[in-house]
């Protein structure tokens, strides 16, 4: 049994730090890298791939709606060819900035908002899946397990790698809890790996009210901006090894 432990990395901006990356890339195998648009920015993109090569971690460009105030978790209406457009564009810039080091994007995330909103929107699904399949057939579209993602990846003949989040709770529906509520995240490390150990040996989600929501699980997120994030990873990892699951890359995960 293998399974992807990814983190959301590289959410810094200019003199302004968010999350403790060095340590997070120690512990996880994939790496979503913001381009700029939600968080980020060029030096912050060049010193985070750096960093994933150096540990051996995939790369992924981790797209948003151009909202730095809102940290990407605003909702916008924007058509669905400048979604197309504004995938393509943030892929490309982290393509090129991982090229100074050597580096390739292996696998594209969206990020917040965008990411929510076209779990369950086919349209906005299809437009991101377009996006990506316009720079690149061979990148890895990392969606939402069961999400409207998942059949736009493989209608725009993508790979496609299906997620879970190890910090966060879902709803009947099998979509995330919004974070505006109470019991959005999960805190507690012990929570975190019981739930993330019956994911993927089950094969389910089970939802805040108990309902049991059959799912692939390819890759596990561990959030790298929450407090505690690095200890949480360290701890999941950790209890998954114990448990014999192989902890790859998202590029093995697939092969």
């Amino acid at each position: 049994m293998k399974v992807n432990l990814n983190s959301d990395l590289g959410e810094s901006f200019g003199a302004w730090n968010m999350g403790d990356d060095a340590a997070m890339l120690s512990v996880v195998t994939s790496a979503n890298v913001a381009c700029g648009f939600h968080a980020g920015d060029w030096v912050v993109m060049q010193n985070t791939v750096a960093e994933a090569v150096k540990n051996g971690v995939s790369i992924g460009a981790h797209p948003s709606y151009p909202d730095l105030q809102g940290f990407g978790r605003r909702p916008m209406t924007m058509s669905n060819k400048e979604v197309e457009a504004l995938i393509a564009y943030q892929v490309g810039a982290l393509m090129g900035v991982a090229a100074t080091r050597g580096a390739k994007v292996t696998h594209v995330k969206p990020h917040g908002a965008i990411n929510n909103k076209a779990a369950v929107d086919a349209d906005l699904a299809a437009a991101i899946a377009r996006g990506i399949a316009g720079v690149s057939k061979d990148l890895i579209f990392l969606a939402p397990a069961g999400s409207a993602m998942v059949e736009a990846a493989a209608k725009a003949n993508l790979p496609v790698a299906q997620e879970v989040f190890a910090d966060r709770n879902y709803d009947d529906e099998g979509n995330l809890v919004p974070r505006g509520q109470p019991n959005a995240m999960v805190h507690d490390n012990d929570e975190a790996l019981n739930n993330v150990l019956r994911m993927v040996q089950e094969r389910a989600i089970v939802s805040v009210n108990g309902k049991r929501i059959p799912c692939n699980v390819d890759s596990i997120c561990v959030h790298g901006d929450s407090a505690g994030a690095v200890s949480m990873a360290r701890h999941i990892r950790a209890g998954l090894e114990k448990a014999g699951v192989k902890i790859v890359t998202l590029p093995e995960m697939l092969a």
